[in-house]
């Protein structure tokens, strides 16, 4: 029995029972993962030899724990959507990996990491997750670089570091701007050697369309061959989600076209629950956007903080070229109002203030909505040659898609979607509320609270690939006795059968619009009422619009075409069905979260100065949302509210400031 209460005294959700994650050890929290590992009971190789694990992704965290899963001997079916495995969305990662390993005795330390990111997520993460996230830290160096990634290194061969937004250390190792390419590639390596080894079978260009559960535990998938159309199930004793965030729910992101939800999403209809889906994160490093022409936003990389300064005008609407203005006439507002961190302070602050004077009339560009990323003084300082040395690749980029000299004239740059620290609930050992059903990387709802701080979601990716889900999942298969699941079980062909159904009926539509004209119309209300701020008018405009657009794009969507073939266009209807139905979730928890914390910024509760203030006596707790059922192919239930209270043994909240 749930109660009807809070936002709209129910009008939106209801309200379950409290969530608990009774996975985590009690006491020190220096030593509760490793209590935790010698815990966790063990499966002996031959053994693991007959057991099968599905793994789904293969970014960072995929790639990383096929490999390590396949390395200890269990047999691996793994699963991407791309035409080869190293062409995961991490590969476009660019600035950097961060690890306490203190090379340069500035004071950092395993529980200084553990501290900024507690602080940096605004006091919305657990403890026990974040201290063993900052304690893996140091091992995934080693072991990138065992692999032969090819960090930069300073003159005498030592690795070499740098800055990343929130923090006053440097603990950020990098490989140009090109660090999530090389990590992929090490991870790839590791990956490819067990395709090889038969210890992986490998499924490219396959994309997963729903969960299947036997028993209560999740024992398969049912995946689509993109390039034949062709239907396929495959049975396990473990499925592990490994498929990245959902920012493109907005249409515009950084985020590669093909990015989607809908392995969670499938999942989170079968009965796992959704983890704060309202916590997005605007990166405040972006090339601004052109035109309604468009498909998707660049990334530059939070690196070019390090050096660059971000300045607008002092005078409103001065449109003279950056060259033209003295310096005199300049404001280097993140330096004025943050002077402790200055260009360096955390996304959710960089982007917001970007936005603020952008919002002032004293944005540059087409439109106003930029401001300048100037590296005049570092070359000045440095010399171009080291500049180039540095972000020689960032430059390029910018100059191509610009057709503008970087080293001549600043950047321009405005907030973007980027990140999504929302996604599948999990306790400690990485499970969801389904047995079996496991989820790593920006897949689960991570350990980043309301705001991930920059070179952190390749430190998760890895932690949870390489070195987590080995022992979980030893935990999980040694714990457990798995009779085989025949193909033609009930709970198989129920939803072989569901799938092909919404398939065809995504075909049989034949309406009048593209599916692009919906996902566009969908990313356009969530930017404009659940984007960098949001209030409680908006976010109930954007409910009713997006339940309007639900039941508009099941009658009037137009997928051209078979399920028989290629058909990019019927890839896309099925995700954006899900997008649409999220985007629903993540605007119902926006409007129950009456405070404001990390990226979710509501206009409603800030302080006099214009900064996010949070509730922490109404709303310190993980939103765990469940799935209440659906009208066929349409209208969905009200989903069930769970809370999962928050304790702050180490790191107490306090108003975060970085001035």
């Amino acid at each position: 029995m749930t109660d009807q209460t809070m936002v709209g005294e129910g009008e939106f959700y209801s309200v379950g029972g409290p969530l608990a994650d009774d996975k985590a050890p009690d006491g020190e929290i220096q030593t509760r993962w490793e209590r935790r590992k010698f815990a966790s009971k063990l499966v002996n190789p031959a053994n693991r030899r007959k057991h099968k694990v599905i793994v789904v992704g293969t970014g960072l965290a995929g790639g990383a724990a096929g490999a390590s899963l396949a390395e200890q001997g269990y047999h691996v079916v793994q699963f991407c959507f791309q035409d080869s495995p190293r062409r995961a969305h991490s590969i476009a990662a660019q600035g950097g990996i961060n690890a306490a390993k203190n090379y340069r005795n500035d004071g950092d330390s395993i529980y200084r990491l553990f501290y900024d990111t507690v602080k940096g997520g605004d006091f919305r993460g657990r403890e026990s997750n974040i201290y063993r996230l900052a304690e893996n830290s140091v091992k995934i160096i080693d072991q990138c670089v065992a692999q032969g990634v090819p960090f930069a290194r300073e003159y005498s061969g030592l690795l070499d570091t740098r800055s990343f937004g929130g923090v006053q250390v440097q603990r950020t190792f990098y490989a140009r701007g090109q660090t999530g390419q090389q990590l992929l590639i090490g991870a790839y390596q590791a990956l490819s050697k067990q395709i090889d080894a038969g210890n992986v079978e490998m499924h490219a260009r396959h994309e997963m369309l729903d969960l299947i559960i036997v028993d209560g535990r999740a024992r398969g998938i049912v995946a689509r061959n993109l390039v034949t159309g062709e239907l396929s199930t495959h049975l396990g004793d473990a499925v592990v989600l490994a498929t990245g965030g959902y920012g493109n729910v907005f249409y515009l992101s950084t985020n590669a076209k093909g990015s989607n939800t809908s392995a969670i999403w499938r999942a989170h209809r079968r009965g796992a629950y959704f983890g704060n889906p309202c916590y997005t994160q605007i990166h405040p490093t972006c090339i601004p956007r052109s035109g309604d022409h468009q498909s998707k936003l660049t990334l530059m990389s939070e690196s070019l903080r390090n050096d660059g300064r971000i300045w607008v005008p002092k005078k409103h609407g001065d449109n003279r070229p950056a060259a033209q203005i003295p310096e005199d006439e300049r404001d280097y507002y993140l330096e004025r109002i943050y002077p402790a961190f200055g260009n360096l302070v955390p996304r959710d602050i960089a982007s917001r203030a970007a936005k603020n004077v952008c919002d002032e009339g004293r944005g540059v560009g087409p439109g106003g909505q930029g401001v300048y990323l100037d590296f005049a003084d570092a070359i000045k300082r440095m010399g171009e040659p080291a500049v180039r040395e540095k972000y020689g690749n960032l430059f390029d980029m910018y100059a191509r898609i610009t057709s503008e000299n970087p080293y001549k004239q600043p950047m321009r740059i405005y907030p973007a979607v980027h990140y999504t620290m929302g996604g599948l609930w999990v306790d400690y050992d990485l499970q969801t509320t389904i047995p079996g059903l496991f989820a790593a990387g920006e897949a689960n709802f991570s350990d980043h609270g309301a705001n991930r701080l920059g070179a952190s979601a390749l430190m998760q990716g890895l932690s949870d690939g390489y070195f987590i889900l080995p022992t979980v999942l030893n935990n999980y298969i040694g714990s457990q006795k798995f009779a085989p699941v025949a193909a033609d079980a009930p709970e198989v062909t129920e939803v072989e059968t569901l799938v092909k159904e919404r398939i065809d009926k995504l075909l049989s539509i034949n309406g009048d619009r593209t599916v692009d004209s919906f996902h566009r119309e969908l990313g356009q209300i969530m930017w404009d009422y659940c984007g960098m701020a949001r209030n409680d008018a908006g976010l109930r405009k954007a409910i009713s619009e997006i339940r309007q657009l639900r039941e508009e794009f099941w009658k009037r969507v137009r997928v051209p075409g078979t399920g028989a073939e290629l058909n990019q266009s019927l890839e896309k209807a099925n995700r954006v069905a899900d997008f649409i139905e999220l985007g629903e979730l993540m605007c119902i928890d926006a409007l129950m979260r009456e405070e404001s914390c990390g990226g979710h910024f509501r206009e409603e509760s800030q302080t006099a100065d214009g900064e996010a203030e949070r509730q922490d006596d109404k709303f310190s707790f993980v939103a765990a949302w469940e799935y209440a059922g659906e009208g066929r192919f349409g209208g969905t239930q009200e989903p069930v509210l769970h809370k999962e209270d928050l304790i702050f043994d180490y790191v107490h909240p306090a108003q975060r400031t970085y001035a």
